[in-house]
This record gives C-alpha cells, structure tokens and sequence, in this order.
C-alpha cells in the first residue's frame, strides 16, 4: 500500500472506519525530522499490508492536529476500531516504527 493523505473530509471513512490498524503520520514539510521519517513510513508502507499508513499535515489540518493533541512531529498515533492504541512522538529508526506497529 502507499501511504495515503487524509484530511477532515476522508478522515472518517479512511482512519476510524478502516477495516484494520492504522499508523497516523502527523507531519508538517517545513519539519526537518518528518522529512526524515518520510521515506521509512513510505518503505513500511510498501512492504506491509496488516496497516494502513496515513498521512495528516498539520499546518493543512490543524483541526485534526488539535482533536489528537499533537504538540509536536512527527508524531505517529496508531488506531484500530477507531480508537487509539499508542502514539509516539519524534524521529524514531525503522525497527522501533515496525515495533511500534506490531506493539
């Protein structure tokens, strides 16, 4: 799969009514450390299929921004059955993303 941008308008229907776990990458461009992370969550995304990988920037989407409390990117938050499991905020390596996932 590849990594999908999602606002308020398909928020919904991508994200909280999604048939499996979803990893939110809440992103901005100007983010140093969001560009960093970028093409580890592309990469995930291509090579997996047990989640679906989203994309928010917040500069575009503050709503959403708000609505998850995210006060600082990257910050990747992960969903099943629309309700959040676990988040984590900052650059992190491939491996922890995968573990991250996989809890």
């Amino acid at each position: 799969m590849e990594v999908k941008k999602v606002g308020n308008d398909n928020f919904k229907e991508e994200v909280l009514n999604a048939k499996t776990k979803v990893l939110i990458d809440f992103n901005a461009d100007w983010c140093g450390p969001c560009r960093m992370l970028k093409p580890t969550i592309d990469k995930i995304a291509s090579e997996r299929d047990d989640v679906k990988i989203v994309s928010v920037n917040i500069d575009d989407e503050e709503d959403l921004a708000r609505e998850y409390g995210v006060m600082s990117i990257p910050c990747l938050v992960l969903i099943e059955n629309g309700k959040e499991l676990r988040r984590n905020v900052g650059l992190i390596p491939e491996e922890d993303v995968i573990k991250f996932i996989e809890g």
